[in-house]
C-alpha cells in the first residue's frame, strides 16, 4: 500500500502530462497554421519543446513535494496534486492566449511555491495555533493594505475598480492577502466566543440576538474590511468575505438563523448599492440586459464583455473548438473580440476550446480540492484549526463561484480571478499560501499523537 507521500508523488504525474499534451497541441496547431510548415519539423519541434516545459513544471512540483515530504509527512496527499493540475491548466491556457504572459505566470508560480514552502517550514512545529496570537495585527495590516489602491501614485482605477498597488513594474492586489487574514481573525475570534454567542443574548421575534460585547468587535473588524473594499469598489472580494463570514458563523454556532439574517441584510445592502453606486448599477444593468444594443455598444461600463463571453461559450459546444481555435482578436487592427481573455474571461476561453466537457472536468477538480479542504476541517482536532480550514475552503469555493457565475451570467460579473488558472500574480501567490495553511492543519489532524508529542 502506498504511503501518503508516495500517493502525492504519483498524483503529480497527470499534471506534468497535461502540460506536455497541452503545449504539444498548441505548437502543432499554431505551426500547421503557418504557411509552408513541414509536418515532420512541426512534430519534432512540438515534442521537444513540450517535453522541456513539462520537465520544468514537474521539477517545480517535485520541489514543493519534497518540502511537504520532509516537513509534513502525514498531510493530505491529494491537496497538492489537485493544485498542480489546476496550475498546469493555467500555464497552458495563458501561453495559448499570450505567450509573454505565460513566462510571468511561471515566475509568479515560483514565487508562490517559495512562499508555500516558507509557510510550511515556519509553521511545521507550532502549527497554525501561533497565528491566533497575532490575529488583530494580521487583520489590521491586511485592512490597511486594501485601502492603498485608492492612494494616488501607487493605485489606479481599472474598469471602475481600484484593485492593485503598483511599485515600479510590480503590481500586487492587497485583497488577496486580506482574504486569508480575515479568515484567520474570524476563526480565532469565533473559537473564543462561540459558546457565548450561542447561549447568551436576547430573544427578538423568535431569534436569539447575541450580546454586542462579544459580537461587536467581530462586526467592527468585518465591517471595516467590507467598507474598505467598497471604497476600492472591489465587489467580488466583498462578496467572498461576506460568504466566508456567514459560513464560519454557522459552523461555529450551529444556528441557521445567523446566516439567514445575514442573507437578508445582504439582499437589502445589494439593493441599495445597486441603485446608488453607478459602478455597481452598470454591472447589474449589463447582467440583466447583456444583448441590449445600447449597452453592448457602450465603450465603458457596457455589456460587451459579458455578451462576448456568452457567445464564446455557446460556440464551444460539448467538445470544444480545439486548442488555438478561439477567436480572441479581430482580423482588422487586432481589436479584442473577447476582452481580458487571460484573466477575467479565461473560463470562457476554456469552454470555447475544450467545450462543456473540459469545463466540467475543470470544475470537478475544484470541487475535489474544496472537498479535501473541508475533510481537513472535519478531521481537525482543535476548534481554531477546524474553523480556519473551513473558512479557507469556503473562500476558495466562493472565488470559483463568483468568477464562473459572473462569466456564465448566474450573477453580475466581477473582477475576481479563477484560482491557479487565470493570469494574476497576487492570486497565484496567495492561493499557494492558502493551500500551505490547509496542509499544515491536515498534518496536525492526521499525525499520530505520539509524533505530535515528540515535536
Amino acid at each position: 500500500m502506498l504511503s501518503p507521500r508516495n500517493r502525492e508523488l504519483l498524483g503529480l504525474v497527470p499534471a506534468a502530462v497535461l502540460v506536455i499534451a497541452g503545449f504539444t497541441a498548441i505548437f502543432i496547431q499554431s505551426e500547421q497554421n503557418a504557411p509552408g510548415a513541414s509536418t515532420n519539423v512541426t512534430l519534432n519541434h512540438a515534442s521537444s519543446a513540450s517535453l522541456t516545459y513539462g520537465a520544468l513544471f514537474l521539477a517545480l512540483c517535485l520541489a514543493g513535494h519534497m518540502v511537504i515530504r520532509r516537513a509534513l509527512p502525514h498531510a493530505d496527499p491529494y491537496l497538492f496534486p489537485l493544485v498542480a493540475v489546476l496550475t498546469s491548466v493555467g500555464i497552458v491556457m495563458v501561453y495559448r492566449i499570450e505567450p509573454s504572459l505565460a513566462g510571468q505566470q511561471a515566475t509568479w508560480m515560483v514565487v508562490g511555491l517559495a512562499l508555500f514552502a516558507a509557510t510550511i517550514l515556519a509553521l511545521r512545529r507550532t502549527g497554525v495555533a501561533v497565528l491566533e496570537r497575532y490575529r488583530y495585527t494580521i487583520v489590521a495590516v491586511a485592512i490597511g493594505l486594501t485601502v492603498l489602491p485608492r492612494l494616488p501614485g501607487i493605485g489606479q482605477q481599472v474598469n471602475g475598480a481600484y484593485l492593485a498597488i503598483h511599485v515600479g513594474s510590480v503590481a500586487f492586489q492587497p485583497a488577496e492577502l486580506a482574504k486569508i487574514a480575515i479568515v484567520i481573525f474570524l476563526a480565532s475570534y469565533l473559537r473564543d466566543n462561540r459558546q457565548i454567542l450561542v447561549t447568551a443574548g436576547r430573544r427578538v421575534l423568535g431569534v436569539t440576538v447575541p450580546p454586542m460585547k462579544q459580537f461587536g468587535p467581530m462586526l467592527i473588524i468585518w465591517g471595516a474590511a467590507m467598507a474598505t473594499l467598497l471604497i476600492t469598489r472591489e465587489l467580488g472580494t466583498s462578496l467572498m468575505f461576506f460568504g466566508a463570514f456567514l459560513a464560519l458563523l454557522y459552523v461555529a454556532t450551529g444556528r441557521l438563523s445567523f446566516p439567514l439574517i445575514g442573507l437578508m441584510l445582504f439582499a437589502l445592502g445589494a439593493w441599495y448599492v445597486a441603485g446608488h453606486v453607478s459602478h455597481v448599477h452598470a454591472r447589474v444593468e449589463a447582467w440583466e440586459h447583456p444583448f441590449k444594443p445600447s449597452l453592448y455598444n457602450r465603450e465603458v461600463g457596457g455589456s460587451y464583455q459579458l455578451a462576448q463571453s456568452l457567445f464564446a461559450q455557446a460556440d464551444g459546444g460539448l467538445g470544444g473548438r480545439g486548442f488555438d481555435q478561439s477567436l480572441l482578436r479581430g482580423a482588422h487592427h487586432g481589436a479584442p473580440i473577447l476582452p481580458v481573455p487571460e484573466s477575467d474571461m479565461i473560463y470562457a476561453v476554456i469552454v470555447n476550446e475544450l467545450g462543456l466537457a473540459g469545463a466540467a472536468g475543470l470544475l470537478g477538480v475544484y470541487l475535489m480540492l474544496v472537498a479535501r479542504g473541508l475533510k481537513t476541517a472535519v478531521l481537525a482536532r482543535d476548534s481554531f484549526s477546524k474553523l480556519l480550514a473551513t473558512g479557507l475552503s469556503f473562500i476558495l469555493a466562493l472565488q470559483v463561484f463568483v468568477i464562473v457565475g459572473g462569466v456564465t451570467r448566474v450573477i453580475p460579473l466581477t473582477g475576481v480571478t479563477l484560482p491557479f488558472v487565470a493570469y494574476g500574480g497576487s492570486s497565484v501567490v496567495m492561493n499557494f499560501v492558502l493551500v500551505a495553511l490547509l496542509l499544515v492543519v491536515s498534518e496536525r489532524s492526521r499525525a499520530p499523537y505520539s509524533s505530535q508529542r515528540r515535536r
